[in-house]
């Protein structure tokens, strides 16, 4: 009865469709032993009826907590659901090695279903982050029984995003890496840690070099962290059995996929979607105001999730019709959160939008506009690794630390140049990929750009909007006879309505640490890098170095529009 009254309440609160909640059978760590002995522990959250479809949710960090609510909701809803600990987590047999298992220890799951007395031949998975990894690893390869997928905050392939740039993504990377290890860990110490503030991850993403940030952060080695560390080339052979980015257009199962505009996997997410449009998949893109771990996303997830695992897996409601959907268009494939001044939701027939991309270009004395620039002397600053310029919000693995924040405190910095547009007339409206391409001339060969596209309200307040850094070397971005290296970033895609009387403005600097890890301008290599050389550099915005952001404008109510005429 408890476990029926905790479905009906959280049914209500997630304002889920009216049902008559199924009495839930669990049984816990179920040992799942799969083809190299190992033994995965298990949790079944069983529903009266027997000849029910089944739903998936592999995971390394432990079945307690949300998952257990999630396991009684689909349960209560119709479904068996499984819940299973990644090998070397939550009691499971064996050592965690990310992305290395997941696809034959998933495979061998799969068997051992279709084994079970109960099992109906449906199945569906429900992921967030790591947990969708472990999706994608299996989803090619479980044939007609795979139903339906539920693709929270993930992605098929985690390369890109942890070198994103071609820098290293050390924050998100070795955050996680201690999170991981504080499951280890008794819980007191755990707590006693968090309240400090966790001053060992902060003096380890400090830390140099970068090979012994685990040890500082944790006490110990972490192997995947080293790896990460020393195999980080694009051709790197080390991640080709870790991504299944190739995998994707094989996977004919509906695919719903949630994410945030500033979620750390924004972009690889985004790249999955567009393969399975590329081989007429129909998947339904919802991408809303959050970060990673946000409140607001794991409701939306929740939402989502359970109404589409509803649609594809059970089929047609006790009307005939099909099941409610939640909260969301029956019509939309794709339905997106439009930030900033008089947003609020959209629904869209696919993404990007149709939209006309447009320059506004980088001016002297910190101006952004949208016509081209005229000769002019570049801007200068002096980026020292030693003291580099700080990370402020964006897309973090610690939903506390994400997200927009007021810029002006790293604004006023003098390693960072600022352009600013004159008060917009009109409402500007973005939605769709962001670029820039930024004209340099460095001292040092080695270094990185970073680009953040900011709205600035009429209060003077600098709220960042979205993002990117492109880590510059010798044989990626040669330099012409006068030095100057042209260097394409691509940001974060946004859906943003910058405000009449707001002004865009647009950050160039030398990095964003700890967020990316710093570049010491030597060459040396990424994780047994320790000398550190500062250097000036040069930013052009001149009519032979027309430095430009390129915005996707789907409306503006500018007078002198810049939607009419400036392309890149």
């Amino acid at each position: 009865m408890r476990h029926r009254l905790v479905a009906r309440l959280a049914g209500a609160a997630l304002r889920l469709p009216a049902i008559r909640p199924s009495p839930v059978r669990v049984t816990r760590d179920i040992a799942v032993r799969v083809r190299d002995g190992v033994v995965l522990r298990t949790d079944h959250y069983a529903p009266a009826v027997r000849d029910a479809p089944t739903v998936l949710i592999r995971t390394p960090y432990g079945r307690g907590g949300p998952l257990r609510l999630l396991g009684r909701l689909l349960a209560a809803r119709g479904k068996h659901t499984i819940i299973q600990s990644c090998r070397g987590t939550g009691g499971s047999g064996g050592t965690f090695a990310p992305l290395v298992h997941e696809r034959d220890d998933g495979l061998d799951t799969l068997d051992w279903l279709r084994r079970q007395p109960w099992w109906s031949g449906a199945l569906g998975m429900f992921g967030v982050s790591y947990q969708g990894f472990a999706q994608w690893a299996l989803a090619a390869d479980a044939d007609e029984d795979l139903r339906a997928m539920v693709a929270v905050v993930t992605a098929s392939a985690t390369r890109d995003s942890t070198y994103a740039g071609e820098s290293f993504a050390l924050d998100t990377v070795l955050t996680w890496a201690e999170l991981l290890h504080a499951q280890t860990v008794p819980w007191l110490a755990r707590q006693w840690e968090l309240k400090r503030g966790q001053p060992r991850l902060a003096a380890a993403l400090e830390h140099l070099p970068l090979a012994e940030a685990d040890r500082v952060a944790t006490g110990v080695t972490i192997p995947f962290f080293q790896e990460w560390l020393r195999h980080h080339t694009p051709d790197a052979a080390y991640w080709r059995t870790r991504v299944f980015a190739d995998r994707v257009a094989r996977v004919r199962a509906p695919v719903v996929m949630v994410t945030g505009w500033h979620d750390i996997f924004l972009p690889a997410q985004l790249d999955d979607h567009a393969t399975l449009r590329a081989v007429g998949a129909r998947p339904r893109l919802v991408i809303g105001p959050w970060t990673h771990g946000s409140p607001g996303l794991f409701v939306a997830a929740l939402r989502e999730g359970l109404a589409w695992l509803d649609e594809h897996l059970t089929g047609p409601g006790p009307a005939g019709g099909r099941a409610a959907r939640v909260g969301r268009s029956a019509s939309a494939p794709v339905r997106l959160y439009v930030s900033g001044a008089g947003g609020g939701w959209r629904d869209l027939p696919d993404w990007p939008p149709p939209a006309v991309d447009a320059a506004w270009y980088l001016h002297p004395g910190g101006e952004l506009a949208a016509h081209p620039p005229a000769p002019s002397a570049p801007d200068e600053f002096r980026y020292d690794p030693a003291d580099p310029t700080p990370s402020s919000g964006g897309p973090l693995l610690v939903a506390q630390r994400a997200g927009p924040v007021d810029n002006r405190s790293v604004e006023a910095r003098p390693d960072v140049l600022t352009y600013t547009s004159a008060p917009l007339p009109g409402a500007v409206e973005v939605i769709g990929p962001v670029r820039a391409e930024i004209h340099v001339r460095s001292e040092l060969p080695y270094l990185d750009v970073f680009v953040r596209l900011c709205d600035v309200d009429r209060h003077g307040r600098s709220w960042n909007v979205c993002d990117g850094l492109v880590r510059v070397t010798p044989d990626r971005f040669a330099a012409d006879p006068a030095g100057v290296r042209r260097v394409p970033v691509p940001l974060w895609p946004t859906a943003y309505r910058f405000g009449a009387g707001h002004r865009l403005r647009v950050q160039v600097t030398g990095g964003a640490h700890p967020r990316w890890a710093r570049n010491p301008g030597t060459g040396e290599p990424l994780g047994t890098a320790v000398t550190l050389r500062a250097g000036w550099r040069q930013v052009l915005h001149e009519p032979a170095y027309a430095s430009a952001l390129v915005l996707p404008i789907v409306h503006s109510g500018c007078a002198q529009s810049p939607i009419r005429t400036n392309r890149l």
